[in-house]
């Protein structure tokens, strides 16, 4: 069974989810302020591989991505050798977010929705 923990890069926030594959279900996880806490998740939780949310857009994936998103992406593989990173579209998991965090009842966070959606939708197809 490999453990995965999807990833909302953000500026401000990081939204977590973690799943696995064995029931292949995403959940939320938390949210941290920084690099730090990712790496700490990975390392507590037994993390085999991060699924982070890659900023393209909606014309194409072809584009560069944003040097902040590529500056976090640098840093991630480095602070975690021998831990998989695969980057997985996340152009409309802040919009799903959105319509699930207006819901009164949602206890989740955007960005921890969000995570959730990333990772969903690798597992979904994996």
């Amino acid at each position: 069974m490999k453990r995965y923990l999807g990833v909302d890069y953000g500026t401000k926030r990081i939204g977590l989810a973690i799943g696995d594959s064995e029931t292949k279900t995403a959940v939320v996880f938390g949210t941290v302020a920084d690099i730090n806490g990712v790496v700490e998740a990975v390392k507590e939780e037994e993390i085999d591989a991060v699924v982070l949310g890659a900023p393209y857009s909606l014309a194409s994936n072809k584009h560069a991505l944003p040097e902040n998103f590529q500056n976090f992406l640098a840093a991630l593989k480095a602070a975690l050798p021998g831990t998989g990173i695969i980057l997985e579209d996340e152009r409309l998991s802040s919009k799903y977010a959105d319509s699930l965090a207006g819901n009164k009842k949602a206890q989740a966070s955007r960005d921890e929705i969000a995570a959730v959606s990333i990772l969903q939708g690798y597992l979904d197809r994996s």
